[in-house]
């Protein structure tokens, strides 16, 4: 008998999916042993003919698993909450990248939720995130300050709350870096950007910039050091506070920024008030995202392994839910110096 046709053009229909006993009933199998086959339960001896009529059966009539049923039999929902304050380019992209194949290739769901650094969010998204069986939370450049329920993890943590693991980078080594970079190359003279508040590296960052700089001799004058205030991801970020610098009048030959996207503006501004980079001022970033490496001039900034973060983060917070790993209060990541264009010997 022929299908009706609803119309020129008209194509059959999908199937209407089938439930697991009608699945069995259809094969003439009993529905445990069609469970075993779909969910590839290891130790079970069933013929291999069988298996392969039970998935071909399974696709014909567009049989689904039921995986909110099996989770709450299972109590795993195999499924992972992810806080983040944007969805752009930079940082928090490449984070998530290494977040995101890690969870992947251990079978693993997540959501993803962004929050504009809003605290009422971060509490809004997480009691979502536990309501929806998530079974444990990876938390980037978000700032905590109480437990959860579910195993969580931060990545660039640095409060210390119970239950909470912090991923982040070793930034007093990372100050040591920067400053001994450009005092090797004779600046004394050194602006700074500050991070914003509500950023969770920029108190950690600030701190291990002022104790390097205390070791080395180099004054941190209070003019020569700019707070950066918009929650924006571009450069932009960087151009107007480095307009705020040379508006001082105050002479300075090298500029710490506060991360690669805020060097990127301060170049430019640099570059449109007629000074050249390095040749006037050395201008330094920090994060070292995919786009440092094809700016004019290249950047030198300190490299953070940011999808490595992605993967620790991911990697930890599975062993903890699995139980195969301890709670760890701090993972401490190690930054290197990579060094291009944009810094070089102060002119004399």
């Amino acid at each position: 008998m022929k299908e009706p046709r609803s119309g020129k053009g008209s194509s059959k229909q999908p199937r209407p999916p089938v439930s697991l006993k009608q699945l069995a009933a259809h094969l003439e199998l009993d529905p445990a042993t069609v469970s075993v086959v779909l969910n590839d339960v290891p130790g079970r001896s069933i013929p291999e003919r069988t298996r392969d009529r039970i998935k071909a059966a399974a696709r014909e009539l567009n049989y689904h698993p039921n995986l909110l049923a099996r989770s709450l039999r299972s109590r795993q929902s195999k499924t992972i909450g992810i806080l983040v304050p944007e969805l752009g380019d930079g940082y928090h992209t490449q984070v998530m990248s290494g977040i995101g194949d890690f969870l992947i290739n251990a079978g693993y769901f997540y959501f993803t939720a962004h929050h504009r650094h809003k605290p009422e969010l971060i509490e809004e998204y997480t009691r979502m995130f536990i309501s929806r069986g998530a079974q444990g939370i990876i938390a980037v450049d978000t700032l905590l300050d109480h437990p959860v329920s579910i195993p969580l993890v931060a990545v660039a943590g640095h409060r210390r709350v119970e239950g909470v693991t912090n991923v982040a980078l070793d930034h007093q080594r990372a100050a040591q870096l920067t400053l001994s970079h450009l005092h090797a190359l004779g600046h004394r003279k050194i602006a700074f950007m500050r991070g914003q508040p509500f950023s969770s590296d920029s108190e950690a960052r600030w701190k291990g910039l002022v104790a390097a700089a205390q070791t080395l001799g180099i004054a941190i004058r209070p003019e020569m050091a700019v707070t950066l205030v918009r929650d924006i991801s571009s450069p932009e970020l960087g151009y107007p506070v480095v307009q705020q610098l040379l508006a001082t009048g105050k002479p300075f030959t090298a500029l710490v920024a506060f991360n690669d996207i805020s060097a990127i503006g301060a170049i430019r501004a640099l570059q449109d008030a007629n000074l050249r980079v390095p040749a006037d001022v050395s201008v330094i970033g920090f994060d070292d995202i995919k786009a440092a490496g094809f700016t004019l001039p290249r950047l030198t900034t300190i490299h953070q392994p940011l999808e490595e973060f992605g993967r620790i983060a991911g990697e930890h917070l599975l062993g903890r839910i699995q139980g195969t790993l301890r709670l760890r209060q701090e993972i401490a990541v190690q930054p290197t110096l990579v060094a291009r264009e944009s810094t070089g010997p102060v002119r004399r």
